[in-house]
């Protein structure tokens, strides 16, 4: 029984359960991505290109008779657009933290040269 009750603490767990929204969402996510490479980015900025290799999706560029290089460019590609949104993400919660930060720093807490002025004139007396 105590295996069980641990697997059943640990499975509801909160990081456990955000990992696992998480990682649905980033599933999602990438189907997003991959559309947004097969259905806009080729159509509209590799065209002329795979045009002139008389292919119509990246995924089909073949070197050496069969190496398929083409679908490592559209993981690439992939890869790069998650990475900078997931970027843009982090940069706007981080924005936003530091704003939350400054606000309690401001309303709650003296500054530094408030906390000196206050150590000098203890000082004093």
């Amino acid at each position: 029984m105590g295996i069980i009750s641990e697997f059943k603490a640990f499975a509801l767990r909160g990081n456990v359960i955000d990992l696992a929204i998480g990682v649905i969402i980033g599933g999602a996510f990438g189907k997003i991505v991959s559309s947004l490479i097969e259905d806009v980015i080729t159509p509209l900025i590799l065209k002329p290109a795979l045009a002139t290799a008389h292919l119509s999706k990246i995924d089909e560029l073949t070197v050496f008779g069969g190496v398929k290089y083409g679908v490592f460019l559209s993981a690439l590609i992939n890869f790069v657009i998650i990475a900078f949104v997931l970027f843009l993400i982090i940069k706007g919660l981080n924005a936003t933290q530091r704003k939350e930060d400054d606000k309690a720093n401001a309303a709650g807490s003296p500054t530094q040269e408030e906390l000196l002025i206050q150590i000098r004139d203890l000082l004093k007396k």
